[in-house]
């Protein structure tokens, strides 16, 4: 069965404050930036799988029935007896959200090129990583890169979000890789806030000037609050974004990337078409706490169009 796309990277259990102060009490969710995007895609259609590697533990347990609940294919999924599913806690402050992470040593770091499910990999329509996937550990850099390749040879899509955690790699080495990736990649998924650490532009066209010239045929840089804008070598717009009532937005961009490859694969949209969607889902899921949780179906995000269109 081919599949429209197909996540790679590490799943987190999920800590999220919902109180105020330090006190704060916490709600258990799932996370995970390459996980929560393969989440939205299904929920707006797309016939998803994922590959990575969980502990053999309740958390890791909890992750396959998740993704069996949201119609995500866990084929790919494998589990190590030797090591933990890993853990982030979000706090909320007036700067915005805050990630602590407990993941050193996990079942998907110690995930290499060896162990990927090739054939597996090959049914994608869109391979979908990360800048965090690649970060986490070297094999797992290194099992970025070749699965990559699988899918390439085999004639399906790359999509790649930069998702730029510093605490994870050094900037010098994040540039080196992001840099290394992107000629690779069909269409990739910046934030303004990523790209300006990452290339030292500050300016939305620059920036996308200087991923088109690395080889992309597609940009979408994500500007937030502001919208996205997507360019290609011959065209490029800029797309507002919408206003709601943010709750937490610690899952956003994972929403956006989730949501836009699901319109391409899926309801046949090109880039603009997208984005448009993309965007709104994105909005929409920052009215609730946790990265998956509040994810928008398909159906809510038609709606949420229907009426910006009516007023």
């Amino acid at each position: 069965m081919q599949l429209d796309i197909i996540g790679l990277g590490e799943p987190l259990i999920e800590f999220n404050q919902t109180g105020g102060g330090g006190d704060g009490n916490y709600r258990l969710g799932h996370g995970g930036d390459t996980s929560n995007a393969v989440i939205a895609a299904a929920r707006q259609g797309a016939r998803t799988g994922y590959v990575t590697a969980l502990g053999s533990d309740p958390f890791g347990d909890g992750f396959i029935e998740l993704w069996s609940r949201e119609g995500v294919d866990t084929a790919g999924v494998q589990r190590n007896p030797q090591a933990h599913t890993g853990v982030y806690f979000v706090s909320h402050g007036a700067n915005g959200h805050v990630f602590s992470y407990l993941r050193a040593g996990s079942a998907a770091s110690r995930l290499g090129p060896q162990e990927l499910p090739e054939a597996y990999l090959a049914s994608a329509r869109y391979l979908h990583v990360s800048g965090i996937s690649q970060a986490i550990s070297a094999t797992a850099c290194d099992a970025v890169f070749r699965a990559i390749e699988i899918v390439r040879t085999a004639g399906g899509k790359v999509s790649y979000d930069t998702n730029l955690r510093l605490k994870l790699w050094p900037l010098a080495r994040a540039r080196a890789i992001v840099d290394a990736t992107i000629p690779l990649c069909d269409v990739i998924f910046p934030s303004l806030e990523d790209a300006t650490v990452l290339t030292g532009l500050t300016k939305p066209d620059a920036i996308a000037d200087r991923y088109l010239a690395l080889g992309v045929p597609l940009v979408v840089l994500k500007l937030g609050a502001e919208g996205v804008l997507v360019a290609t070598p011959r065209e490029r717009r800029h797309l507002a974004g919408h206003k709601v009532r943010t709750v937490d937005a610690t899952g956003a961009g994972d929403a956006f990337d989730g949501a836009f490859l699901a319109s391409i694969t899926t309801n046949g949209a090109d880039p603009f078409e997208a984005a448009r969607y993309a965007n709104a889902a994105a909005a929409l899921s920052t009215r609730g706490f946790g990265a998956v949780a509040p994810i928008p179906y398909r159906d809510e995000v038609l709606s949420f169009l229907a009426d910006k269109d009516s007023q």
